[in-house]
């Protein structure tokens, strides 16, 4: 079995990994974010692992610049049968808080002018190594945005670590790269959002239209705009996502070795 795991912002890389390989790819959709990095962990060495960093290496690609169809496609080239991706978002529901993980299990997405799809009326692309990349319009079920069975491996690995989880909420998916208004974190308050990032759309959705299972794996780093006491910034963000990606680490190593 082979595991996609998408980097967010703060996890550029897998220190636990065992590298075997550094992969570039070429998809017919473009290059992904960066070479893919191939492995195992030494706890389970069985177990195959492909990691991208999602922004690329050293966090180059704002959220509306990453090439999201290249990113999946690579990973589906690659045999991925499950794929965790890792977000860093802020807190809307105030029981969210900064340090706390949550596993979501909807998504309202509020982006605009992304390639969020792999639909474009065509004949199915081969896959890896074919020029084409048109493929038959579908419409795929979008009810339940995140694989079940991926939402319940983090959240039982979650608890057996003693980690602060939140299973279930919504992610409001945003278009980036500034941060919100307060005017905007009380609609998507108002919509029912619970925490807010970049990059949870489309990549969810293009994982849904080439089949292969996808959960995400959130840090809160902030409680979004108009809902703190002080003003957002990018130091105090950097401080809880160092310290939280040493969670984040720990949980994505306990899932890949339960398989």
């Amino acid at each position: 079995m082979t595991i996609g795991i998408i980097g967010g912002s703060g996890l550029y890389c897998l220190d636990e990994l065992v590298t075997r390989e550094k992969r570039v790819c070429v998809t017919p959709w473009g290059e992904p974010s960066s070479p893919l990095i191939v492995g195992s962990f030494e706890a389970s060495p069985q177990s195959d692992v492909v990691f991208l960093p999602r922004h690329g290496e050293g966090h180059q690609l704002p959220p509306h610049k990453i090439n999201y169809r290249a990113n999946i496609a690579a990973l589906r080239d690659q045999q991925a049968s499950a794929i965790y991706g890792v977000n860093v978002v802020g807190g809307i529901n105030r029981e969210m808080c900064p340090g706390d993980l949550v596993i979501p299990d909807q998504i309202i997405d509020y982006t605009w002018g992304r390639e969020h799809t792999y639909s474009s009326g065509g004949e199915l692309s081969a896959g890896a190594g074919s020029d084409s990349s048109e493929m038959p319009i579908q419409h795929v079920d979008f009810t339940y945005p995140y694989d079940q069975v991926l939402r319940d491996n983090l959240l039982q690995q979650a608890i057996a670590l003693g980690l602060q989880v939140h299973s279930g909420g919504v992610y409001g998916a945003t278009q980036g790269p500034r941060l919100e208004t307060a005017a905007e974190i009380a609609r998507m308050e108002r919509d029912g959002c619970d925490i807010v990032g970049m990059t949870g759309m489309p990549e969810a959705a293009l994982a849904r239209e080439l089949g292969i299972p996808y959960a995400s794996l959130a840090l809160v780093v902030n409680m979004a705009a108009g809902l703190g006491e002080e003003e957002i910034t990018m130091a105090q963000i950097g401080s809880v996502i160092d310290s939280g990606m040493v969670k984040i680490r720990q949980l994505i190593a306990a899932v890949v070795q339960v398989g």
